[in-house]
């Protein structure tokens, strides 16, 4: 059976918005059957040569489909699409889209609110930092982007609810600043409209029921 390396307990401040929260979600609207190995981060179960033989990189998610491994939630969902012919187009003109709008996601989008999210858990002062400052004008001209883009779209690479929906709801996750939102009420829009699906409904659900705050 497949097996999912995931989270039993991690950091208070990123319950709610770990990776391996992409990968439940897929399968839980796959409806595919695993086995999950909860792992406690802050007592650094992923710190050890056991877990480094799966991912070098001590992170997670990472899955173990009978003997192969694969981490990094965009390549974990691609793989069980294409696997499981769920969530990904059959054909490649629209296989391809999905694949682009996956990796945007996570190179483009998720770039700039990652860099903000650091900055915020810092405490450094928001109103004099100019990185913090150039980043939300980088963050703002793709939420721009993206506002032109989904105007007119229900979702973000084909006319169905795909794995690149998942990674870019999520990813629109990391951040609720209204200064982003506000002037682009597409972008969240669409967030709500993914968010609003009760697969993903019942994969936090019973994330928040299992997952500690350390």
């Amino acid at each position: 059976m497949l097996k999912i390396y995931g989270f039993s307990r991690v950091n208070k401040i990123a319950r709610g918005n770990t990776r391996d929260l992409r990968v439940l979600w897929a399968l839980e609207e796959m409806q595919q059957p695993f086995e999950l190995v909860g792992l406690d981060h802050p007592a650094k179960d992923l710190n050890v040569e056991a877990f480094r033989a799966l991912n070098q990189f001590e992170q997670l998610p990472v899955i173990d489909d009978d003997g192969l491994v694969s981490s990094e939630s965009g390549a974990i969902l691609l793989y069980l699409a294409r696997k499981t012919g769920r969530l990904i187009p059959s054909d490649p003109a629209g296989a391809t889209q999905v694949e682009r709008w996956c990796f945007t996601a996570l190179n483009t989008v998720e770039m700039p609110l990652l860099n903000l999210q650091m900055i915020d858990f810092g405490k450094q002062d928001k109103g004099t930092n100019a990185y913090r400052d150039f980043l939300m004008q980088w963050a703002m001209r793709h939420f721009g982007a993206l506002d032109r883009w989904l105007d007119g779209r229900e979702y973000i690479a084909t006319g169905d609810f795909t794995v690149a929906d998942i990674l870019m709801s999520h990813v629109l996750t990391q951040t609720n600043d209204p200064a982003l939102f506000d002037p682009h009420p597409g972008v969240r829009d669409y967030r709500e409209r993914c968010l609003a699906r009760p697969a993903w409904r019942r994969t936090i659900e019973r994330y928040c029921e299992r997952v500690e705050a350390g």
